[in-house]
């Protein structure tokens, strides 16, 4: 399997933030269909900082892969959630290292004083609820893009 490169495109890799829920509805839209396995989530309490190193389907490069007839690609992308105060879930078994899940949306439920929950929704019924202190995330790429492994744009219901 060969890499894909961001120079191809003329492009760089993701680094975003979103601080409110505007920006939060692009950051939901660009992880839509990210897998992860469930050993790629950390909870550091100290730190107060919840991340997801995901594998997330690149759908701003969609429309040029379709224009010049290349595979799609994925990259290897982290999602960092700040100022954390608790982090729940449920639906699926945060012990069982051979799972995987898939990230469909996120969104936000504004609190008091600029607290409130961020919501994870995954497939199958699975959810991940944050309690932040202040709305905070950012999405960073961190490796190149690779060809996605099934050749297909995620669909589901």
């Amino acid at each position: 399997m060969t890499d894909a490169r961001f120079e191809e495109g003329g492009e760089a890799p993701l680094r975003l933030v979103a601080q409110d829920a505007e920006d939060l509805k692009i950051i939901s839209t660009l992880v839509q269909d990210s897998v992860l396995p469930v050993t790629e989530m950390k909870f550091d309490a100290r730190q107060r900082r919840f991340a997801l190193l995901l594998n997330r389907f690149r759908w701003e490069d969609r429309v040029e892969a379709e224009r010049v007839g290349r595979t799609y690609e994925r990259v290897r992308s982290l999602l960092v959630v700040e100022d954390v105060r608790k982090v729940q879930s449920m639906g699926f078994n945060r012990g069982d290292n051979d799972l995987v899940l898939s990230l469909l949306s996120m969104d936000f439920t504004p609190g008091e004083d600029g607290t409130g929950q961020l919501n994870l929704t995954l497939a199958g019924d699975g959810a991940i609820a944050i309690e932040v202190e202040a709305l905070d995330i950012r999405l960073d790429d961190v490796t190149r893009p690779y060809r996605a492994p099934s050749g297909k744009v995620p669909k589901h219901e």
